[in-house]
């Protein structure tokens, strides 16, 4: 499975990065805007951190305007991954870029057939939101189960991007359903590592060696 940081905090970014943790950065508006900073200075630094794809997002809705977005944001680097609604103007620009080999990814899912349309446009990703689905009382896992078994059953090379993770079952869940790549804030990420009985073993063992009165090196 693949982390992707759902950021556009670069010292954040950084700091996973250094640790061989991130293999990808998605942002998205909301995320532009709590980092306070103008989007194509952001961005490029971001690329400039990691080596995967980072997901920048289109704000435009109708196609003339998304394929003006879309050209602009292709032009800050290389490995700029689009970022399109799930429309049918999204997923016609989606097709455009697919051909012409540039990164897309499908966001804004909710359902199996949504999803279903973004690999017939031949996404690169597609963004299923887990949970945004639980704030409705809805099952997200039970999204990510039925978008897996659909794209095996006919071999679509789209790779399954789960996000909005609030926890981190989350990612566990997500990644025993066969998700491709989990993209979540960093301190979801940091959560993964956490488990009191790793904290009491440290402990206890830290204790038991201040007994001994020795030293290492």
């Amino acid at each position: 499975m693949k982390f992707f940081i759902d950021t556009a905090n670069t010292d954040e970014i950084r700091e996973l990065n250094d640790l061989g943790l991130v293999d990808g950065v998605t942002t998205n508006p909301s995320l532009i805007l709590k980092s306070g900073r103008n989007i194509n200075e952001v961005i490029k630094d971001i690329c400039n951190i990691i080596k995967g794809p980072v997901s920048a997002e289109v704000a435009a809705t109708d196609y003339d305007n998304i394929m003006r977005e879309t050209n602009h944001l292709l032009k800050i680097a290389e490995n700029i991954c689009i970022k399109l609604p799930l429309t049918f103007d999204g997923l016609r620009v989606c097709k455009i870029l697919t051909e012409k080999g540039r990164k897309t990814n499908m966001t804004l899912c909710f359902t199996a057939n949504q999803a279903l349309l973004a690999a017939k446009a031949g996404a690169t990703f597609v963004s299923p939101f887990i949970g945004r689905l639980d704030d409705i009382n809805l099952n997200g896992m039970k999204l990510i189960s039925e978008i897996r078994t659909i794209f095996d059953n006919y071999a679509f090379r789209t790779e399954i991007l789960a996000a909005s993770i609030r926890t981190a079952n989350h990612v566990k869940e997500a990644a025993l359903i066969g998700a491709d790549i989990v993209t979540m804030p960093s301190i979801i990420l940091k959560q993964l590592i956490n488990h009191p009985l790793t904290d009491k073993g440290l402990e206890i063992f830290l204790a038991d060696w201040t007994k001994t009165g020795q030293k290492i090196g």
